[in-house]
């Protein structure tokens, strides 16, 4: 397992290259981006909904509440990323999806 401040660069590091994505695809799509304290949100207005990215340094995972589910994504060496170890989807791949479904349309961040 990764040491805690390695743990903080590479979740900072993850979470600012989304927020840098996510902040560009919002001038197209109808939603609003927040990082604050470490942690992303992304709330849409129609429909009404509300993401959350946040590190967990204790167990060494970014967490990501999404449609009332809990994905809890872990560091992948090979992938240089951290992704959901039952599928192997980055976190860029899974916010992308999920707001593609909360969108009704797909989107590429």
């Amino acid at each position: 397992m990764m040491d805690e401040q390695l743990f903080k660069t590479k979740a900072d590091d993850a979470l600012t290259a989304l927020n840098r994505a996510l902040i560009s695809l919002s001038e197209d799509c109808a939603f609003d981006v927040d990082f604050n304290a470490g942690a992303l949100s992304v709330e849409f207005e129609d429909p009404p909904g509300k993401f959350v990215i946040s590190p967990n340094a204790p167990v060494r995972q970014i967490w990501v509440s999404a449609h009332s589910r809990s994905y809890k994504l872990d560091w992948d060496i090979v992938e240089s990323a951290f992704v959901l170890t039952i599928n192997g989807q980055t976190l860029k791949e899974l916010i992308q999806q999920e707001i593609g479904k909360q969108l009704g349309e797909e989107v590429d961040l």
